[in-house]
C-alpha cells in the first residue's frame, strides 16, 4: 500500500480543496451542502475500487485499463486507454510536486515566491530517486505513508471530538467572506447550483486518481497477486474515502474558505479585500491550524508529513509511467528505446521523459495545483469508462462458456458492478468535459488525440518496416559483391592514420586507395612528400578543394565510383579519436562525424570508424594506460 497505494491517499491534500474551490462560486447555502458532496466522493471511490478489484483479479499482468480494453474492445480503444494513461501519469507527477510546494510554502511562508522551483525540486529529486533504483524504497516510502495517514486521522478525531464537546475550532478563514458579483448570485438558483454542486463532485473526484496505479502494479504483488491487489485497493479505498468524508465536513464546520484568486474574492472581516500578497493555505493546512491551535508544532508536523506524502505520491508516476511505456514499446506502439532498462535495471529513458513533461507542465502552469487538475480529470475517467466497458464484455464473453450456476450467478453480479462503475465514471467525466473544458480540459483532450495519433503512425512505421525487411529467398539477396573498393580517409600522416591503412589493407578489398582533401595547397604538398618519404604501400589521391571544404570533395569521389562501378562495395575508413573527457568531444571528431553521416545516405557504401584511444580515454581503465599497436 505504501509504494502503490499512496497516490490515491495522498489525495486528500488536495480533493478538499477543489470541492470548496468549485463551491465557492454559488451561495453559502451550496458551501453547506460540501460534507455531502464529500459522502458521494467518498461512495465513488468504494463503487470503483470494487470494480478495480474485479479488474486486478481477471488480468493479474499489470496491464491495468490498457489490457482491458485491448482483449475485450480491440487495439483501438487500447490506444485511447494508453493515451489517456500516459497523460495522467506526466499529471500525477505534476500535481503532486505542485501541492508539494504548496505545503512546503505554507511551512516556510519565505518561500513562497520560489513555488515553481521548489515544485521542479521535487521532480529533480523523485527522478533522481527513481533513476538509481534500491530495494530499500518500499521501506523509505512506508514511513511517510503512515505518518501521514496518522495526522490526517489525529486531525480529523481531534477536530470531530472538539466538535462534539462544543468547543467547535475555528479556521483563520472563518470569519472571512466570499464575493459574489450580481452575475453570479443570479448562478445560485436554480439548476445552476446544481451544476455547480455537481461541479464540485466531478472535482472531488480527483480523490480516485491512484487507483490505477494499482492496477498496473500487480506483477510487483506476492502471490496470490490479483487477491493481494484488491485487497490493498479496498484498504486503501476505505481509508480515503474516510479521510475525505471527514475532512470535509471538518471544513465546513470550522468554517474554511478556499477561493481561486484569493484577492479578488475573499473579504476580510473588515470588509477589505486581501492583500495581493496573501498566500491562501491549503485545507488540509488550515484544518491542522485550527484544531491543534494551542499546539503550533502539530501544524507543522501535519504540513510537513503531507509533503513527503506527496513525494511518495509522485514515486508512483515514476513507478508507473516507465512500466506502461516499455509495455507499449514493446507492442510497437512507442520508440523500442523505452522498452529497455538502463544499468540500474530501472526504464531510465520513461523516467526521464517523464519528468521532462511534467517540469515542461509545471513550468507552463506556474505550479498552479487548480489548472493542472482540470487537466487531470479527464484522463482519468476517460480511463475508467473504457476499462470498465471492457469488463462488462469480458463478462459477457465468460457467460457463454459457463454452465454452472453460482459461477453464472458471480459472473452476474460482477458485471453488474463493473456497468454501474462505467456509468458513473461516464457520468463524472461528461461533468468535467462540460464544466472544465475551457478552464483548461481542453488541453487534457488535445493532448489525448495527440497521443493517439503518434503512438498510431509509430505502430504503422514499425509494421511497415518489418514487412520491408522480412527475409525474402531471393538470388540476390544471397549474392556478394564482385569487387570492393577501399579507400582510407587521410588528413595528416599519424597513428590513427596508419592504424585505419593497416586495417585497410588487412581487408584485401579489390582496390585501395588513401584520399586527402587539398583544401590547403602547401600543407597538401607537403603531405604528398611526406606520403612519398615514408614510402608508404598505398597510392595518396589529393582531391581539389577550390571551395575549402573537406566533406564536398569527398563525398563527390565516392559517388564518382559509384557511378563507374554500380555493383562494387566501397568501403570508406575514418580514423576516430577515442576521448576520455566530455568537452574533448567538441574539439575531435566533428568533420568525420558529418562525413560519416553523408556517406551513410549512399547507396552500396560502408564506413568503418577506426579507432584510436587518447591518453585522456586511460581512466577508464583505472590509471592504466590501454595499449595501442602500431600496424604497418
Amino acid at each position: 500500500m505504501p509504494v502503490f497505494a499512496s497516490d490515491m491517499l495522498s489525495s486528500v491534500t488536495y480533493a478538499p480543496d477543489e470541492i470548496l474551490l468549485a463551491l465557492s462560486l454559488t451561495s453559502l447555502l451550496a458551501v453547506s451542502v460540501a460534507p455531502w458532496v464529500g459522502v458521494a466522493v467518498g461512495g465513488v471511490i468504494l463503487v470503483i475500487v470494487a470494480c478495480y478489484r474485479l479488474n486486478v483479479r481477471a488480468y493479474p499482468s499489470g496491464g491495468g485499463d490498457y489490457e482491458v480494453a485491448s482483449k475485450n474492445l480491440g487495439p483501438r480503444a487500447g490506444l485511447v486507454v494508453a493515451a489517456a494513461l500516459l497523460v495522467d501519469y506526466v499529471l500525477t507527477l505534476a500535481v503532486s510536486m505542485t501541492v508539494f510546494a504548496a505545503y512546503i510554502t505554507t511551512a516556510l511562508p519565505v518561500m513562497a515566491p520560489y513555488r515553481v522551483p521548489v515544485a521542479i525540486a521535487g521532480i529533480l529529486l523523485i527522478t533522481l530517486a527513481g533513476l538509481r533504483g534500491s530495494k530499500a524504497t518500499p521501506v523509505l516510502l512506508a514511513i511517510p505513508t503512515y505518518l501521514f495517514l496518522a495526522a490526517v486521522f489525529l486531525t480529523a478525531c481531534v477536530g470531530l471530538v472538539r466538535v462534539g464537546t462544543g468547543d467547535v475550532p475555528q479556521a483563520e478563514t472563518a470569519d472571512y467572506t466570499i464575493a459574489h458579483s450580481a452575475a453570479n448570485d443570479e448562478l445560485t438558483l436554480g439548476l445552476a447550483t446544481v451544476l455547480i454542486v455537481l461541479r464540485a463532485f466531478s472535482s472531488g473526484s480527483v480523490a480516485l486518481a491512484g487507483v490505477q496505479t494499482v492496477a498496473t502494479a500487480v506483477p510487483a504483488f506476492r502471490k496470490p497477486r490479483g487477491k493481494n491487489a484488491g485487497n490493498t485497493l479496498l484498504l486503501s479505498g476505505l481509508l480515503a474515502a474516510l479521510m475525505l468524508t471527514g475532512l470535509t465536513y471538518l471544513a465546513s464546520v470550522t468554517g474554511v474558505k478556499y477561493v481561486d484568486d484569493p484577492h479578488l474574492h475573499l473579504i476580510r472581516p473588515d470588509g477589505v479585500a486581501v492583500s495581493a500578497e496573501y498566500e491562501q493555505e491549503p485545507v488540509l493546512a488550515q484544518l491542522a491550524h485550527a484544531v491543534f491551535d494551542t499546539a503550533p508544532v502539530m501544524f507543522y508536523l501535519v504540513v510537513l508529513v503531507a509533503a513527503l506524502v506527496l513525494l511518495v505520491a509522485a514515486n508512483t508516476a515514476v513507478e508507473g509511467f516507465p512500466g506502461l511505456a516499455s509495455r507499449l514499446a514493446r507492442d510497437k506502439f512507442l520508440p523500442r528505446q523505452l522498452a529497455s532498462k538502463g544499468d540500474r535495471l530501472t526504464f531510465s529513458n520513461g523516467i526521464l521523459l517523464l519528468a521532462g513533461a511534467a517540469i515542461v507542465l509545471v513550468i507552463v502552469t506556474r505550479a498552479s495545483a487548480t489548472l493542472l487538475i482540470q487537466l487531470y480529470l479527464v484522463g482519468v475517467f476517460a480511463s475508467f469508462v473504457v476499462g470498465q466497458a471492457g469488463m462488462v464484455l469480458h463478462w459477457n464473453k465468460r457467460l457463454r462458456l459457463v454452465i454452472e450456476h453460482r459461477t453464472r450467478l458471480r459472473m452476474h453480479v460482477n458485471r453488474v458492478i463493473n456497468a454501474v462503475g462505467c456509468v458513473i465514471a461516464a457520468g463524472v467525466l461528461l461533468v468535467v468535459i462540460v464544466s472544465k473544458f475551457l478552464a483548461g480540459a481542453w488541453i487534457a483532450v488535445a493532448a489525448m488525440a495527440a497521443l493517439y495519433l503518434v503512438m498510431g503512425a509509430i505502430h504503422r512505421h514499425y509494421a511497415r518496416v518489418a514487412q520491408e525487411l522480412a527475409s525474402v529467398a531471393e538470388v540476390d539477396s544471397r549474392t556478394i559483391p564482385s569487387n570492393t573498393h577501399a579507400i582510407v580517409v587521410v588528413n595528416e600522416i599519424n597513428k590513427p592514420t596508419l592504424r585505419a591503412l593497416s586495417y585497410a589493407r588487412v581487408t584485401r578489398s579489390t582496390q585501395l586507395e588513401a584520399v586527402t582533401v587539398a583544401v590547403d595547397e602547401d600543407a597538401a604538398e607537403a603531405l604528398q612528400k611526406q606520403w612519398d618519404d615514408m614510402e608508404l604501400p598505398v597510392a595518396l589521391t589529393v582531391l581539389d578543394s577550390p571551395y575549402r571544404e573537406l566533406v564536398r570533395p569527398l563525398l563527390a569521389h565516392v559517388q564518382a565510383i559509384r557511378r563507374r562501378s554500380p555493383r562494387d562495395l566501397v568501403i570508406v575508413y575514418i580514423p576516430q579519436y577515442i576521448v576520455g573527457r566530455w568537452w574533448e568531444h567538441i574539439l575531435h571528431n566533428q568533420v568525420a562525424l558529418k562525413l560519416r553521416n553523408r556517406l551513410l545516405l549512399v547507396p552500396n557504401v560502408v564506413v568503418v570508424s577506426v579507432p584510436w584511444r587518447l591518453r585522456s580515454f586511460s581512466r577508464q581503465f583505472d590509471g592504466d594506460v590501454p595499449v595501442e599497436p602500431l600496424y604497418r
